[in-house]
């Protein structure tokens, strides 16, 4: 029996294809049109071929739990219904994500250097000194182009009125991008004849784009720069991702005993035929482990000298070691002051209001109203460590305030929004599921953003978390062509 879309309801929160009345959002309605004319048996025939294109691709992650040493592959949970979003609307996206990452590259380079906007206390010198992500060993550093996070990733969520709001900014490793290249891969196998009739603006040269951007940073004038993508191995969550990626690129992926730093500080690849200088390194590694004679000597993982290389300017690194000094729920809060400080514009894409926990006014309203705060560590990630209050007990509650009594710098608290969901299959049926939006920003000699990004959704009913590692799943994210101007 066909999807009967007047019978399908959000409850009336936003929804990314369906109207309240129960018609088809413009940009959704071919994609509506078509997925309502086939059967529950072609549905489910369509849905299992996803799910058989994942297993035989290799498409996994890797969950980890307590106790668990070596964690747990899954296949990538995905759902066939994709989620879309006009051209028009994400053109304004597109140049508000820009813009955002232009400034916190400009802030990232001002606190290594002159640090500006904590002498104009525009930023709180206090914020800064408690960062667990500065590094004081970059100070001073000037990098290739003065470009710290050439790829970041910026998740969005839409509330109830439509609005668009910046959640966080991933500027470490950000990682997800390979599931957005391999689930529009399998929507073009399961569902070819949309991609024949339908505007859908491609993905699929984020690679090109990626090694183009890497190359550009070479130290060495060359047509083809040696690039490597620096991986912690196999054992890695998003070992799959490192893979792809060097794959797609057509570059080596490496571990840190591959690579070797001479005494001429200029980074070497090992190969059967000798030693090769690399040029660019795409690392996949936290700060802390890429260099033990700078960083943590016990890592095994990393390339002792490779900061003394980079440092030099003999071999470049994406993402810069410290660009994730603003990688910090806190650091996050003061985005649209550095729009405006650095760009002198206002800022395109707003921040979701946040209360700061270390401000005696601000944590006071946060505790008196954890029960409808989400609450979160300033540098967890994936999920882990925070607390969605409506859905939180009140032992929860009661823990979090003690948390945040202790150590107020570290927690920043949101209120809980009414995301935005979009149909899903689940159990058979077409429900209503919360979700997310990663796009990703590359930063070079030119910026780009891709067309779309990963989709993550919460594949649990009324739950507002889409990480995977938290029982999520995700959806093909298409922007489409509708004519309109």
């Amino acid at each position: 029996m066909p999807i009967k879309w007047k019978n399908y309801s959000n409850d009336g929160g936003y929804d990314e294809l369906i109207t309240a009345s129960g018609h088809a959002r413009v940009a959704a309605r071919g994609a509506v049109r078509y997925i309502s004319s086939l059967s529950d048996q072609e549905l489910r025939e369509r849905r299992d071929a996803a799910e058989l294109a994942m297993q035989v691709m290799g498409i996994t992650f890797t969950v980890y739990s307590e106790g668990d040493e070596g964690g747990i592959d899954r296949t990538w949970p995905f759902d066939i219904i994709p989620r879309i979003i006009s051209a028009r609307e994400w053109t304004h996206i597109d140049a508000g994500l820009k813009q955002r990452v232009q400034a916190l590259n400009m802030f990232i380079a001002d606190i290594y250097g002159e640090r500006k906007i904590v002498r104009d206390h525009v930023f709180p010198r206090d914020v800064l000194a408690k960062s667990v992500n500065y590094r004081t060993q970059c100070a001073g550093i000037r990098p290739a182009l003065d470009t710290w996070a050439h790829i970041c990733g910026s998740d969005l969520v839409r509330d109830s009125d439509g609005t668009v709001y910046v959640l966080e900014d991933n500027l470490r490793v950000p990682s997800g991008v390979s599931y957005m290249l391999e689930n529009r891969l399998v929507m073009k196998r399961i569902f070819p004849e949309l991609f024949e009739d339908y505007s859908i603006l491609p993905v699929d040269g984020y690679p090109t784009r990626l090694f183009d951007m890497l190359a550009s940073l070479s130290p060495r004038p060359a047509d083809y720069p040696t690039v490597v993508v620096l991986t912690p191995g196999i054992y890695n969550s998003a070992y799959f991702e490192h893979s792809y990626l060097a794959q797609q690129m057509g570059v080596e992926l490496v571990v840190g005993t591959d690579l070797v730093v001479m005494d001429d500080d200029c980074v070497y690849l090992r190969t059967i035929g000798g030693l090769e200088r690399v040029d660019v390194i795409y690392r996949r590694i936290d700060d802390l482990y890429i260099d033990p004679e700078v960083f943590l000597p016990e890592s095994v993982i990393g390339v002792p000298g490779l900061m003394r290389a980079w440092r030099k300017g003999n071999v470049a690194i994406a993402n810069a070691p410290g660009a994730g000094v603003a990688d910090d729920k806190v650091v996050y809060a003061f985005v649209p002051a550095m729009i405006r400080y650095y760009l002198d514009e206002a800022p395109i894409l707003p921040n979701v209001p946040t209360h700061l926990c270390m401000d005696p006014t601000q944590r006071e309203h946060v505790l008196a109203n954890l029960d409808k705060m989400v609450v979160k560590p300033a540098n967890e990630s994936g999920g882990y460590g925070m607390m969605v209050g409506p859905a939180a007990s009140k032992k929860e509650r009661l823990k979090f305030a003690e948390l945040i009594s202790k150590d107020p710098r570290n927690y920043v608290a949101q209120p809980t929004l009414s995301l935005s969901t979009a149909p899903t299959m689940c159990d058979g049926q077409v429900e209503p599921r919360h979700l997310d939006l990663r796009p990703f920003i590359l930063s070079g000699e030119t910026s780009h953003v891709t067309r779309g990004g990963l989709t993550r959704v919460a594949l649990k009913k009324g739950s507002l978390v889409v990480n995977s590692s938290q029982g999520g799943g995700s959806k093909d994210t298409w922007i489409v062509e509708t004519g309109d101007k």
